[in-house]
């Protein structure tokens, strides 16, 4: 359990300076370049994918890496156990999606709870810089021609709905 525990801290240290240094570099890089907004949300949204992949990669080692220490645990059937079998079950877990079909036994469960909880804080984290990052784009844009950008992202002369 122990073993276990530990792995969990140092899991969670690494994928949330992962995540720092993506979400930073994407700051400090993309306010520089000259291309339209819409592309550097498209880099926005394949580098935080990219942070997650790499994070989800981090939890599926661990996870093999620790099925091979007796008395860590299991995952699912051992006679089909493989690092692709890991990849599944961590981005299952990350994700929160949970299918259930492979399940961690054992002090495995751990990390599965954990490994869950940091999932959907680095989720929600890259949802808010994801939503940032483009009402700053949007409105580092201006005008072009389609109406004034307000703070939120949305135009300012579009009209506005009335509720009676």
């Amino acid at each position: 359990m122990l073993l276990v525990g530990l792995t969990c801290i140092v899991l969670l240290v690494f994928t949330t300076i992962i995540h720092y240094e993506v979400l930073r570099t994407l700051t400090t890089g993309l306010s520089g370049f000259g291309i339209p907004a819409r592309a550097k949300l498209i880099v926005v949204f394949l580098g935080t994918f990219f942070a997650h992949a790499v994070e989800i990669m981090l939890y599926a080692l661990a996870i093999c890496v620790l099925v091979q220490f007796p008395g860590a645990g299991t995952l699912g059937d051992n006679s089909r156990f493989s690092l692709t079998q890991c990849l599944y079950v961590s981005a299952e877990t990350y994700s929160s999606l949970g299918d259930g079909d492979v399940v961690p036994g054992g002090d495995l469960r751990l990390l599965a709870g954990v490994e869950v909880l940091n999932g959907l804080l680095l989720i929600g984290w890259s949802a808010s810089y994801t939503y940032i990052a483009m009402e700053r784009f949007l409105t580092d844009a201006g005008d072009n021609g389609k109406g004034q950008v307000g703070p939120s992202g949305a135009r300012t002369d579009a009209p506005r709905s009335t509720r009676h």
